[in-house]
């Protein structure tokens, strides 16, 4: 069988990203201090150059902690609720046929 591919984790990519941003060692340096492909390292760059402002948007925009927690509670209890109800509807609809 072939070797199985590995899958960096978000840390380590942010890490060389990082790490190519500040522009301390060149990319084929980083390349070869972290084992992975130059231009591997220049995707991971772009993205993070382009999703930086992401980190910056507004605290209220997205639910963190109690308030995901919450969140996530209200809409398990609704799926609950629907599927009690899909389970009423048919068989209500199986006594008509």
């Amino acid at each position: 069988m072939g070797k199985k591919r590995k899958r960096p984790s978000a840390d380590f990519k942010a890490k060389v990203a990082l790490a190519a941003v500040k522009e301390v060692k060149t990319v084929s340096e980083l390349a070869s201090q972290f084992g992975v492909h130059p231009t591997q390292i220049h995707q991971w760059k772009r993205q993070l150059i382009e999703r930086a402002d992401e980190i910056f948007k507004t605290p209220g925009s997205q639910p963190r902690g109690k308030e995901q927690e919450a969140l996530q509670a209200k809409l398990y209890e609704e799926i609950g609720r629907l599927k009690v109800e899909l389970e009423w509807l048919k068989k209500k609809a199986a006594q008509f046929e």
